[in-house]
């Protein structure tokens, strides 16, 4: 059995890569929650890409607890805007998380553009203790509504149309239709070859 710490305080996320081994079928896997762990500084997110931000989480939840960590970055990527909000998704309109005035300035900034295909984008990363390092992309791609819609979700959910999903926001899903087309979902799937070989070789 090998532990695997999940760096976010989201307990949804620890769910999400668990239905995620479950459906492929990969066991031999412990997640460990934030909870479940001395508490350790929260690295400064400073990197330039999605990968690199996954990266430097999941480097530090590896040195701080021995435990291989997992973490993620994600954000909205808009073509018309060249990839951005993208890894200044949760702080757009200049205040980190405020969901609301992110959505108003990204509208704003698009009212007048024709051109609305975006993405929702995650990297998900692994880190061993030994220093080994995997990731993987999921994209969720999709249209810009040009006005919230829906009530479910967070972030830029109410916003963002997936081409997946009839027409209905992100915001308009439940959880579970969620959950089952999302950018982490994607990006976990393709993790979790990684995460099966460091349990295997945990069996051997």
């Amino acid at each position: 059995m090998v532990e695997i710490l999940v760096a976010s305080g989201n307990a949804k996320k620890l769910r999400e890569l668990e239905a995620v081994l479950a459906e492929l079928g990969i066991g031999g896997v412990e997640l460990v929650s934030m909870r479940d762990v001395e508490p350790y500084p929260e690295p400064t997110e400073d990197g330039l890409t999605f990968a690199d931000n996954a990266l430097i989480k999941a480097r530090a939840g590896a040195a701080a607890t021995g435990l291989a960590c997992v973490a993620d970055d994600s954000g909205l990527a808009v073509d018309a805007l060249r990839g951005m909000p993208g890894v200044l998704s949760a702080r757009w309109s200049g205040t980190h998380g405020d969901d609301d005035a992110n959505n108003a300035l990204l509208l704003a900034q698009m009212s007048d553009i024709g051109l609305r295909d975006c993405a929702f984008v995650s990297c998900c990363a692994l880190v061993t203790p030994a220093g080994d390092e995997f990731t993987a992309e999921g994209r969720w791609e999709g249209t810009l509504l040009r006005a919230p819609r829906g009530e479910n979700g967070f972030g830029y959910d109410p916003i963002f149309a997936p081409g997946d999903a009839g027409g209905k926001s992100a915001a308009e899903l439940s959880a579970a239709e969620k959950n089952a087309r999302s950018h982490r979902a994607r990006a976990l799937r393709g993790l979790a070859p990684s995460i099966a070989a460091l349990a295997g070789s945990a069996r051997a």
